[in-house]
């Protein structure tokens, strides 16, 4: 299409045309004209240029005024702010009331009606020329407009859209981030409404929001317009794919959380009016879109971002909003914009917080950032209480719009009733560096105006809101000149909430994945209790089985799903380094707590000792339900393409229990050798010590748990305050299993590393591993950087007097 005067089609726009359409409508331009060729869809529009609104301000002589209202003027003086931005708004509104404006703008909408139908509904979305920036994002500073219909009421919200430059809340913008309002401009986006209020809408991040790991696209999404989700008036979906086993044909989503999705954003009667419905709960039950529309959307921001990353020089995440039209089912892009907060962090400084205290949890609800601040709260029902608010209060909402950031600045913390990880709340907490909860249900009514609570974000997806002021640290480590030891030092980690976070820190892959974390915390159930739910004799517990199970075609598949996503979701992060996950290692009593546990767990006197590990996995009582952990990580090895996996069998008593255990997973896909499958044993009971050789035969690794076996070689029950002080890993006797299980590995050619808790509590066992020649050190988080820095310190020679004398 012809452009005329004003007018730019999207099919004439590239993005190097942001001077004059400012940054979205180029990247509109650019998505329609560029990537349609390659799958992407991108409604048909145009755009009314930023030349447009300058030349209707020079012609109305509107500049001398405008910079007698703005020049000098102080942002923290809300009233006269309110008062000059409110004139400074109606002369341009007064100045864009052109005759040229309106036909140009009557001529492109026909041409539009000639291509969708008469009364075509469209968006009106501003872009600024200092918009989408990689350093600055202008997110919801400017008016946009849904649902407009006809000509006349298209150029009348133009006007207002063009007028939105002058948002109180866009003048503070450009005063904070150094933008002389003079040398902004703003253009205006008109297109085609994609019918997603029938339907559902998102946005999607070609990286993770909270720890800027690159390797996923994050996908949100809800029921009808997208509004909702950017404003955070609903807690959305979220999907989770990973780019490099996508790139190489493995098209599965990592992980889903199912959000509450309230209401719905529709349509209303009348032009440019739009209102929201509640969705019926059977409705919010279900996820808003399939695997496969997740799937394509992941095509859809992958091929975004390595076009617009060729064009920058540089990888460049992105910002995407996209819709589903309800007419056609497609799946549309509506906007693409640079990511500004989570790509600009330093990689090598790691900033981490974590709690030196505990209390009473008086909320929860989504981590925003990973920060923790402590303040006491103010309750804002609505804007009108904005200016109550005091610098370093806890500000709690339903839901925050962008009129409410010059509060949230100033904010200790944020806590909101509901939204995502995408919502207005979310994505200024993270500009600003201020922790937040957002979809607390009910904090309103826990957290009572002036009460002094802590925020916690440090804890993985789940924020909560602490009462009182407790304690925390903060340390800062720059890990740029960090020095690496020979020796691998591992993670050792059970939540796969922490795991995107916990890949940034400097690391050689996950010593031991724990199983045990997944089965607790996301699925609940006994997997016995899916295998035969008929078993399950209380009507209370077989009801929320089934609730819990209702989106599933089996209970089975239920298990399979949670399982495979937890432990892919951290196999994915640390992608391709080795992850080792250990079978699961529940004694009978902690599987007997599960729901629906305790039909199916034997009663035992001293369960650490009874039927536990390797013994439970080919016995009739369990088998089944081993079959479904054996189908989880075939999932995750062979349809998510993770074959970093690796498995590791816990508490292998004898060789023959070992081989019954290999055959059993051997008969359910999980052989070893088989697509590089390396299974290890852990190396936690003497007798793993005295017949290494023979393990060795039958396992391709080892790893020492530290914890179990200095429980059984000094016969101290360590649970047993009593005797807690004859516990302790330093003991000769120790250090010697340690050392004859090393060398017996490496006579064997075996590869041995450490996964219990004594490298990282002594620094003196850790040096003394590494001298010994131990492969691999696995420990927590909090404990790698000094572990790292033992290590070097072993291998360098420096600490030789550190190693117990009864084993040099």
């Amino acid at each position: 299409m012809a452009a005329a005067g004003n007018v730019r089609w999207f099919s004439d726009i590239r993005l190097h045309d942001v001077a004059s359409v400012g940054g979205k409508n180029a990247s509109l331009g650019e998505l329609y004209s560029t990537l349609s060729g390659r799958g992407v869809r991108v409604p048909n529009g145009f755009v009314l240029t930023a030349q447009s609104y300058r030349d209707a301000l020079s012609a109305a002589g509107a500049w001398d005024r405008l910079h007698e209202l703005l020049d000098g003027v102080d942002k923290t003086r809300i009233d006269v702010l309110a008062k000059r931005a409110g004139e400074a708004r109606d002369i341009v509104f007064d100045a864009t009331g052109t005759d040229r404006l309106r036909q140009e703008i009557t001529a492109a909408y026909q041409q539009l009606e000639s291509e969708y139908g008469a009364n075509v509904a469209v968006a009106v979305r501003s872009s600024a020329t200092a918009e989408d920036l990689p350093t600055a994002s202008f997110a919801g500073q400017h008016e946009s407009f849904l649902n407009v219909r006809g000509a006349r009421n298209l150029f009348e919200a133009c006007r207002r859209c063009f007028a939105s430059i002058f948002t109180d809340r866009a003048i503070s913008y450009r005063i904070d981030n150094g933008f002389d309002h003079f040398k902004v401009a703003l253009s205006v986006g008109v297109m085609k409404m994609v019918r997603a209020d029938q339907a559902s809408s998102g946005v999607i991040f070609t990286l993770d929001t909270e720890s800027g790991f690159r390797d996923v696209v994050f996908v949100t999404g809800v029921y009808g317009l997208g509004e909702n989700i950017v404003q955070g008036t609903v807690d959305p979906d979220e999907f989770y794919v990973h780019k490099p086993t996508f790139r190489q044909g493995h098209r599965v989503v990592l992980s889903r959380s199912l959000g509450g999705k309230q209401m719905r954003m529709v349509y209303a009667r009348g032009h440019g009016r739009t209102k929201n419905v509640s969705v019926p709960r059977p409705v919010r039950e279900r996820f808003c879109i399939d695997d496969a529309d997740v799937l394509k959307l992941a095509d859809y921001a992958i091929t975004i971002e390595d076009h617009y990353s060729a064009h920058a020089g540089h990888p460049m995440p992105m910002d995407i909003e996209w819709a589903k039209d309800a007419d056609d089912g497609r799946l549309y892009v509506i906007q693409a914009r640079p990511e500004t907060v989570a790509s600009r962090r330093t990689p090598t400084a790691f900033e981490s917080y974590s709690l030196k205290g505990t209390a009473p949890v008086l909320a929860t609800g989504r981590a925003v950032g990973e920060r923790i601040a402590a303040g006491p709260t103010r309750v804002i029902a609505d804007a009108r209480g904005l200016s109550a608010f005091r610098p370093g209060e806890v500000l709690v909402a339903t839901s925050t719009s962008p009129d409410w950031e010059p509060v949230m600045k100033v904010a200790a913390a944020i806590v909101t009733e509901r939204g995502g990880r995408t919502c207005h709340a979310a994505i200024v907490a993270r500009e600003l560096g201020v922790p937040a909860v957002v979809g607390a249900t009910g904090a309103k009514d826990a957290l009572k105006a002036g009460r002094v609570v802590t925020v916690c974000c440090a804890e993985g997806d789940v924020g909560r809101v602490y009462d009182g002021n407790v304690p925390f640290e903060t340390n800062l480590v720059d890990t740029s000149e960090l020095k690496r030891p020979r020796t691998a030092i591992m993670l050792n980690l059970g939540n796969p909430e922490l795991a995107l976070r916990t890949a940034m820190l400097p690391n050689d892959g996950v010593g031991l994945a724990r199983m045990e974390f997944i089965i607790n915390e996301h699925i609940g159930v006994h997997p016995m209790a899916l295998v035969d739910p008929e078993k399950v004799t209380s009507r209370r517990v077989r009801k929320e089985i089934q609730r819990r199970v209702r989106n599933h075609p089996s209970p089975a598949d239920y298990f399979v799903e949670k399982l495979s996503e937890g432990v892919g979701l951290i196999a994915a992060a640390f992608y391709p380094k080795p992850v080792i996950v250990r079978l699961s290692d529940f004694k009978s009593n902690e599987y007997a707590s599960l729901l629906g546990g305790t039909g199916f767990e034997p009663k035992e006197e001293n369960p650490m000792l009874g039927f536990r590990g390797a013994s439970r996995y080919a016995h009739p009582a369990y088998a089944a339900g081993f079959a479904l952990e054996c189908a989880a990580l075939r999932r995750v090895r062979e349809d998510m393409g993770l074959t970093n996996l690796r498995i590791m069998v816990p508490f292998c008593r004898r060789v023959e229990e070992a081989r019954r255990v290999l055959d059993a997973m051997a008969s359910h896909g999980l052989k070893r050798g088989q697509n590089g499958l390396e299974i290890y044993v852990m190396c936690e009971i003497p007798n793993n010590v005295i017949r290494i050789d023979a393990f060795a035969e039958l396992f391709d690794g080892f790893s020492i748990g530290s914890n179990d076996l200095t429980q059984l070689t000094l016969g101290v029950d360590r649970d047993s305050e009593i005797v807690a002080f004859d516990f302790d890993e330093r003991d000769p006797g120790m250090l010697e299993m340690f050392k004859l299980a090393v060398l017996g590995a490496k006579r064997n050619g075996r590869h041995i590393g450490i996964c219990g808790e004594a490298p990282a509590n002594y620094p003196e066992i850790a040096r003394f591993l590494a001298q010994i020649g131990i492969d691999a050190i696995s420990v927590n988080p909090s404990s790698i950087l000094r572990t790292m820095q033992a290590i070097c310190d072993a291998e360098a020679g420096s600490r030789l007097a550190d190693v117990p004398e009864a084993v040099k």
